[in-house]
Parts: C-alpha cells; structure tokens; sequence
C-alpha cells in the first residue's frame, strides 16, 4: 500500500476528477490524503479522502467563493490574469510554505499533482518523493506549433502560426511570472536544480490528461510518458441532484450550462433562450447556483431552468449541449457523442473551445460577438448537420477506448512502484489501430 498526497486547486473542474482518482486509488488498498484549503474539505470527506487542511489562515471558509465573485467583474485575459495572480500564485505561497512539513509528517510516498498547481513539483523534489502530474484542464505543455491556451487562435501548421506561437512563449509572460518567479526564488534558497522552462515542472515519470487523444491539436513534443487516458471525472459516485424528469417533453433535449465559475451571466442564458427559442426542440438550462427561479427576468421561450441539473443524467437524452467550455463539461459531452456550441469567456476556454471546433464536434462564438442571430445560426447548424453529431459519436469511441480512471490508476501504480518513467508507446499503437 501506497500513501498517495493530492495538490490541486480547490475548484470544481479540478477537485471532481482528483477525488475520481484518489477513491479508486482506495479501492485498490492505498491510502489517499488531499492537501488543500478549507473550502476543498467537504467534498474531499465526502469522497472518503483523508483532508488536511492548508492555509487555515490566510483561506478562510468562503474563500474561493469570494475570490470568484470578484474575479467575476472581469472577462477573458483580464479575468484569466486574476486567476493566476489573484488565487493560483497566492495557493502556491502557501503550499510551498506549509505543505512540505505536512506531507513529510504524514508519511505521504508519493504525489499526485494537477498540471496547474505549478508547485507540486517542486514539493515533490524537495521531499525526494515521486510525483504524477495530472491534466484536468486543458494541458499547459508549451510547443511552438500549438496556440497558446487562452488565446482563440485556430491551429494552423504554417511556419508564420508556429513563429507567432513561439514569439508569445518567448515573451515574459505576465499572466504566469509571479507564479514562475515564487517557484524559482523556492528553488534556489532549497538548492535545487532551476527550471529552464514551465514544462520541466512536469512529471519525469507520467503525465495524464483527461481528454482522448483525438481531441488535442496535433502534438510532435510531448514527452514519452504523457498519456491520454480520457475522462475521470464519476458524478455518478457524489450526491444525487434531483431533477423534474416528468416535464421532459421528448423533443430534442438542448442541455446549456455555463459551470459553476461562469454561471453569473443571465444576459447569456437569456440569449441562449432567445436562440432556441423557434427550434423544435426543449431547452434546458443549468444555472449552476442555487434556483433562483423566482427572482429571473422572463426568458424567451418558456425553456425548463434549475439551479443544479444531473448533467451526466440528461447528456444520456441530449441532441447538443450548449457550454462554455469548461473541461469536465466539454468531455461529458463527448462521453456521450453530445455536440456542442461553445461560448468560451476565460482561463483556457478559448483553448478547448477550439478544439472543440478542430474535432469538428462543434462551434465556436466567441463571447465579444455573441447575438441571438448569431446563436441562433449556429445552434441551428450544430443541431441538423449530420457531420457534427458523427464526429461526437467518433469522440466518445475515442474517450471509450481511452481508458479513463482504470487506466490512468494503472499509470500511476506503475510509475511509482517502479520510479520509471510509464511510456506511452503501446497504448498510442494500440489506440491508433483499434
């Protein structure tokens, strides 16, 4: 038995798919401890996960809350520049401050590490412990011919796209160089050996990511033990949410949500209500906070609203999912060959949002350019062109054979049982023949 430490960000999109993780790595005999804020501790208990608690006083109960309800005053790079700032970097002190005594304390052998908890690494190495970096959000590997992740920007293999990319790499970054400069002050007063770049912070041993192969842009740098192992994310194992199944109508179901981050623009539920509303079809739509229903202004169209909807319940009956393009959302719907049209407003939601589009499993509008007669037009496009709906079936073939929590566990067994790196080789061979 292996006792295994979490580090990630106390958010949905990250802690949701770190728990899937940690409860199978119980169900194998291991034990499972999550460092984090007070905010991450609920779910953690409730996912019978040890919990100890980080930051206690510079994090309050409340805190993530209250940093999204300010960050909310903001939208694309302006917004994604406070979520680094405002939170990642300062979760960062902490961990680095706090977290190596812990661990040490607990006895923790090794650790799991999501992708944009840059730190972990560096705890880690510390430590002298082995570490898995784990990609719940779109992966942050920087490769000249991929588009930065916040940015719009289709792919495009021609060399003026790849020098544009790398110029933007190349340039100090000031979205993430509080973050790099706190993690390499750390680095030389422990004496260890400096980063020469953000990718060293990953995992020598495995990286996952929990999007199939097939929907990332064409990558030619990625280490030989990064692996695509699909979905982790099991709503089925957390608290039931209840639902007016009985007020289904049978017509195609057209399922929008905007997260729980993301949930605070009514303007753009009332344009989506305002887009469908011709279609022969029922909207249903998820604000991700508690009803509110009373309160609203009328939408157009009479669509069914809840504050919380089962999403992996009703994607099984969804003809197009309407989303901003957050990672677990994007990926339910490819689980269940739903298509999409993405509305992406900040952190790396650009990014899968044009993946989303380069897989051909849907459409991008951007959030600068969003009208009902746009929405309409799209939704209208998504909705009836076969060629959409076969490429989200190819999707969830791919995120099917992908393996999820089954195989990404298999990984990290592997890699720290042995303390090599788990190449990729076959299951890539083996995924592109299947």
């Amino acid at each position: 038995m292996t006792h295994f430490g979490i580090i990630c960000p106390p958010v949905a999109g990250h802690l949701n798919p770190m728990l899937s993780l940690g409860k199978e790595l119980i169900k194998r005999g291991h034990r499972v401890t999550l460092f984090g804020i007070l905010d991450a501790k609920s779910k953690t208990v409730a996912a019978e996960l040890e919990f100890q608690i980080i930051g206690k006083e510079k994090f309050l109960a409340g805190a993530v809350a209250k940093f999204f309800t300010q960050q909310r005053q903001a939208t694309g790079l302006a917004a994604f520049r406070y979520t680094t700032i405002n939170l990642l970097t300062q979760l960062a002190a902490v961990m680095l401050r706090e977290a190596p005594g812990l661990i040490k304390a607990a006895g923790v052998e090794a650790l799991l590490v999501d992708q944009c908890s840059w730190e972990g690494g560096t705890i880690a190495d510390l430590l002298g412990i082995p570490f898995v970096t784990i990609c719940n959000a779109l992966m942050l590997n920087i490769e000249a011919g991929v588009p930065p992740a916040f940015t719009l920007w289709k792919y495009n293999p021609a060399w003026w796209a790849r020098l544009r990319n790398q110029v933007v790499y190349m340039l100090p970054n000031p979205f993430t160089k509080p973050i790099q400069d706190l993690i390499y002050r750390y680095r030389q007063e422990c004496k260890l050996t400096p980063y020469s770049g953000l990718n060293d912070a990953f995992s020598q041993l495995a990286q996952l990511s929990q999007t199939p192969a097939e929907f990332e842009f064409p990558r030619k740098e990625l280490p030989p033990w990064f692996h695509f192992t699909g979905p982790y994310d099991s709503s089925a194992s957390w608290k039931r949410i209840p639902f007016p199944y009985e007020k289904l109508t049978g017509k195609p179901l057209i399922y929008a949500a905007m997260g729980t981050l993301q949930n605070h623009r009514i303007d753009i539920f009332q344009k989506i209500a305002s887009a469908c509303e011709e279609l022969d079809a029922q909207l249903v739509i998820s604000l991700g906070i508690p009803d509110q229903s009373e309160s609203l202004p009328k939408f157009a169209g009479n669509p069914l609203i809840v504050g919380y909807a089962p999403q992996l319940e009703l994607l099984k009956k969804a003809a197009l999912g309407i989303t901003h393009a957050g990672m677990n959302t994007a990926m339910a719907c490819l689980s269940n060959g739903v298509p999409m049209v993405a509305i992406p407003v900040t952190d790396e939601q650009p990014g899968i949002a044009k993946r989303i589009a380069w897989a051909g499993v849907g459409e991008v509008v951007p959030l600068k350019q969003l009208s009902v007669k746009r929405l309409q037009k799209t939704v209208k496009q998504v909705l009836t062109e076969d060629f959409y709906k076969q490429n989200a079936l190819r999707l969830q073939g791919a995120v099917q054979r992908s393996g999820g929590v089954n195989r990404a566990i298999d990984i990290i067994e592997k890699a720290v049982s042995t303390g090599k790196p788990v190449l990729a080789q076959n299951y890539l061979y083996d995924a592109k023949n299947s």
